[in-house]
């Protein structure tokens, strides 16, 4: 054991953080590091971090760049919106969502290669390094995990390059000096905060967004499409039918080019915190208002209201990096068991940052418009059948009524 190098897997952007932390394992542990980079959609070239990981002295064949962005929307980002998440009321949880899936794949590979350690380059103040080592741990149960930010001595942006400069790490021009914000992204959504972002009285600058148009600035005509459904999913926009992330990054650009998705949240981070951030989620603001829709002639009502009620517990546990944990299988086989009959065609209106339905069908619709007509109806219902019932309801709140009007005097 004395003579065994340390092997780590590194979950690498090829940026400049993640490449300092590659030099700072070889160096601070003289560790063989294997860099596992994905692609989730996130915009970026990944084949540069190919470049660099060799350049920094990574061996070819420890250098892992997977595109992930089918399974991120099938097995992660679609499971999600079956259950309408939403966190705190408003953020649909776009990085979150992401974080599972980089840390499964990182064991996947440490357990194939054989490596002691996993390692990630998230901060300590925020919500990711949770994220990131509850799915070690919840994989791996005796996992050794690296996270350098709380482990290094560096105080400074400038102590980082200097260290950059010492080992010949590239930085560019733009890296020089601090960047205006941070930025996380992949194919559901982006993220933006810190520095100009910090301030929650100031409005975000519109340089800060990068997925979605103004809505002062969109068409001033409504776009209409079509999107079908089957088993709580999407499979289809204009009757054309689409692999996941295909669908999802087609929603993205009609998305982008009415304006919709803008989010500016003060969120309560699990460490314990309040952060302000400037979200986008053009393309999954639109799928959450159109699995409503066919839910709302597709779903019991006792089901429908049993689903908000857990809805919030679902969307902390993902919030809170908790997707491996047994009671987020419970809630996802009860969610999951819902959306039996969630089938059929919702239309949407997108029109300057708005997503509405105006229409849906469903040859598992429970909607009844012969019952439902002020006209005269099928019969099936008798009106003269309220009283009864109202009475019945009533008879705790007229009990209650009697006994303070007595108390009264």
């Amino acid at each position: 054991m004395s003579g065994k190098k340390l092997k780590v897997v590194l979950a690498y952007s090829g940026g400049l953080d993640t490449s300092i932390i590659l030099k700072w394992l070889q160096t601070e542990y003289d560790a063989e590091v294997i860099t596992f980079t994905a692609d989730l959609g996130q915009e970026d070239e990944v084949e540069p971090a190919r470049r660099k990981a060799e350049m920094l002295g990574v061996r070819p064949e420890n250098i892992f760049i997977e595109d992930l962005r089918e399974e991120f929307v099938r097995d992660f980002v679609f499971p999600m919106f079956r259950a309408n998440t939403v966190y705190e009321g408003q953020y649909l949880l776009g990085t979150s969502i992401a974080r599972p899936l980089i840390a499964k794949r990182q064991i996947e590979i440490a357990r194939k290669l054989g490596a002691d350690a996993v390692c990630h380059g998230a901060t300590g103040k925020g919500n990711d390094q949770v994220r990131f080592e509850l799915g070690y741990y919840a994989l791996e149960p005796n996992i050794r995990v690296i996270a350098p930010w709380r482990e290094w001595r560096f105080a400074s942006r400038e102590q980082l390059l200097r260290f950059a400069e010492e080992h010949q790490i590239p930085v560019t021009k733009d890296k020089l000096g601090d960047a205006p914000f941070s930025v996380d992204a992949n194919l559901l959504h982006s993220s933006s905060e810190g520095k100009v972002l910090e301030d929650p009285r100031q409005e975000a600058p519109e340089f800060v967004h990068q997925r979605t148009i103004s809505p002062e600035d969109a068409p001033d005509q409504p776009t209409l499409i079509s999107i079908d459904f089957e088993r709580g999913d999407p499979v289809a926009i204009d009757a054309q039918r689409l692999s996941p992330a295909s669908l999802l990054e087609r929603l993205n650009q009609l998305g982008h080019d009415n304006g919709i998705g803008r989010l500016d949240l003060v969120e309560n981070r699990f460490v314990g915190m309040k952060s302000r951030g400037v979200y986008e989620t053009p393309g999954g603001t639109i799928l959450l208002a159109a699995h409503r829709g066919i839910e709302s002639i597709t779903l019991d009502g006792g089901a429908m209201h049993l689903k908000d009620e857990l809805m919030p517990r679902y969307a902390t546990l993902i919030y809170n990096g908790f997707w491996f944990s047994p009671e987020r299988d419970m809630l996802q086989a009860l969610i999951d068991r819902s959306q039996e009959h969630v089938t059929g065609r919702v239309t949407m209106k997108l029109y300057k940052g708005n997503a509405t339905v105006v229409g849906r069908e469903s040859d598992h619709s429970l909607y009844d418009e012969d019952l439902v007509t002020f006209e005269e109806g099928s019969g099936s219902y008798d009106q003269r059948d309220a009283a009864g019932f109202i009475r019945l309801n009533a008879l705790r709140l007229r009990i209650s009524a009697e006994r303070d009007r007595k108390l009264r005097g």
